[in-house]
């Protein structure tokens, strides 16, 4: 009878932590949700450097000295919508 309720005693206590290591607050399920919010937060941060690394080449080129050519253009064609003369224009409908 005594090794029959120590028996019973250790498979509770194993099911126990059984069940809260996969289901707990803690366990692999938690783990799993964690590792997909991380992969799409990896991701969000990719696109954020992306950006970050443009703005700090558009500050590089905003010098208080003569001001660069390219960039100048580039403002001019995509803030203003300016063309040079001999430039063909193709419109969608």
């Amino acid at each position: 009878m005594g090794q029959a309720l120590v028996l019973l005693a250790c498979l509770t206590a194993t099911a126990y932590f059984v069940y809260h290591a996969r289901h707990g607050r803690h366990g692999l399920d938690v783990r799993a949700q964690l590792i997909e919010r991380m992969a799409l937060l990896d991701f969000e941060i990719k696109g954020l450097e992306t950006v970050r690394s443009k703005l700090r080449r558009d500050v590089a080129l905003l010098s208080p000295e003569i001001p660069n050519a390219d960039l100048v253009e580039e403002i001019a064609r995509d803030v203003l919508g300016y063309v040079r003369p001999n430039e063909k224009i193709l419109t969608s409908r």
